[in-house]
């Protein structure tokens, strides 16, 4: 396999790694296993009606069996992302794939929750580091101008896995049980792993000046990796503020099918159809949003900051007025709502391909893969989890109805993190750009010296 550096490869940052052939072939895989990535986390959220019956389970046990996946992503994304960075990210995808697909095929044997928790928990085990590593061969295979536009293409099409999983998820147990969906989305990951071999892969960028000194001293090497994660202040900043952000959107996707459901007495595979435009808008929020946050990053880097931040703010609104609308009499019926929500879930995704964006280019080439897997964390842990988690906790004692009003407010502390960002992130690009135009300087200093060493020795 054909392996070359993402950056010190090329001469232009703005320029095709492989070639655009090569490189849209690889952005096709990526997307096709992030798209069933999300199938399988999110089948299960048309299927609580069907286990809360079966098994009597309460909000914060159903929250749960979807909070775990994100928490196990969470505490095992970054060693996953550290392999891949180190080794192989195209081996690393494939057995990705393979343990999750796997495991949530696993899942139509569980006879209990604890059982079925077990099986949810591996499904996270195998996504762990997967949208870091994709969002890292994305960024290295196209050109810096395109990053913001592709990965939120890259992220969108989570929503698009999440709509097949809702939809698919209440077909298939309307008819044939709720455990025959698990088996059934499983399999096109397995498939998908396997076409993955014929992505190219490019070579990790040297961290480090004296390559041969931090490869014999592994703690020297992990000392500079984490330095070259954490220096960066804007990293903290937009971590916290999408995984805020992320609260909202996650509290959608996991609990609109049974806020339907109860509020309207709607059946669980109609609930599921309903959410699924939802969240198909925040599919083409998150692209939308992306495009134009690229278009303001041209003017200034710190535009596409303030328009995230304007935009959580306005979501806020939108899903707070939407939700409240019943009790208040605005609207009277499902339909009527469903208007309000569709929109406040477009404007709800507008982080998530910008955020990616943004740490990617605060990160050294060396360490995106990691750097973003650290971004997956705090999505993951104080977002994907924490959504569902929250609102079913909150669920259980205050209801449904109102925790659907009260979890947008969750994008206020999105807007402040991405204000304080703002301070940021300018020196933190200039300082990235700096520590690679000295890098290519070192290696090509070293390069000039070992062909003036041969030509000495063929002269002799």
């Amino acid at each position: 396999m054909h392996i070359q550096s993402a950056d010190s490869g090329r001469a232009d940052p703005d320029s095709y790694l492989f070639g655009p052939r090569q490189a849209w072939f690889a952005y096709a895989m990526t997307i096709g296993l992030m798209i069933f990535d999300y199938v399988d986390r999110q089948v299960i959220v048309t299927m609580f009606p069907h286990i809360k019956a079966e098994w009597g389970l309460t909000d914060t046990q159903l929250g749960g069996l979807v909070s775990i996946v994100s928490v196990t992503v969470a505490l095992f994304g970054i060693p996953a992302a550290l392999v891949a960075d180190r080794f192989s990210r195209v081996k690393s995808v494939v057995g990705m794939a393979l343990v999750w697909s796997l495991a949530s095929i696993s899942c139509m044997f569980a006879g209990n929750f604890g059982q079925l928790f077990a099986a949810r928990a591996m499904v996270g085990f195998g996504e762990a580091g997967y949208g870091s590593v994709g969002a890292a061969m994305i960024a290295g295979h196209f050109p810096r101008r395109m990053h913001a536009s592709l990965l939120g293409g890259f992220f969108a099409s989570a929503s698009v896995g999440s709509v097949l999983g809702v939809v698919l998820g209440g077909f298939i147990a309307a008819r044939w049980g709720w455990k025959a969906a698990f088996g059934v989305v499983g399999i096109p990951g397995l498939a998908l792993a396997l076409l993955y071999m014929f992505v190219k892969d490019y070579r990790t960028v040297d961290l480090v000046a004296h390559e041969g000194s931090a490869r014999r001293d592994a703690i020297a090497t992990a000392k500079q990796i984490a330095i070259s994660i954490f220096r960066p202040k804007t990293m903290l900043w937009v971590c916290l503020g999408g995984a805020a952000q992320l609260i909202v959107v996650s509290t959608l996707w996991a609990w609109l099918p049974s806020y339907l459901n109860r509020t309207y007495g709607m059946p669980a595979d109609q609930a599921g159809a309903k959410a699924a435009l939802v969240v198909l808008a925040g599919a083409f929020g998150s692209v939308i949003w992306g495009n134009v946050a690229d278009r303001a990053g041209r003017r200034a880097l710190t535009s596409k900051l303030y328009v995230i931040a304007a935009l959580s703010l306005v979501s806020m609104a939108t899903l707070v007025v939407a939700f409240a609308a019943p009790g208040l009499g605005i609207v009277t019926t499902a339909n009527a709502q469903l208007v309000l929500v569709v929109l406040g879930a477009f404007l709800a995704a507008c982080t998530v391909g910008p955020v990616s964006a943004v740490v990617l280019n605060v990160m050294h080439p060396s360490v995106r893969a990691t750097g973003a897997s650290v971004l997956s964390l705090f999505q993951n842990l104080l977002g994907l989890a924490a959504g569902p988690l929250i609102a079913g906790a909150a669920s259980d004692h205050w209801g449904l109805e109102a925790t659907m009003v009260f979890m947008p407010m969750f994008s206020i502390v999105a807007a402040v993190m991405f204000m304080l960002a703002v301070k940021t992130y300018e020196d933190d690009v200039r300082h990235v750009r700096e520590q690679i135009a000295a890098q290519d300087k070192r290696n090509a200093a070293k390069l000039f010296g070992e062909e003036n060493f041969a030509k000495a020795i063929a002269s002799h």
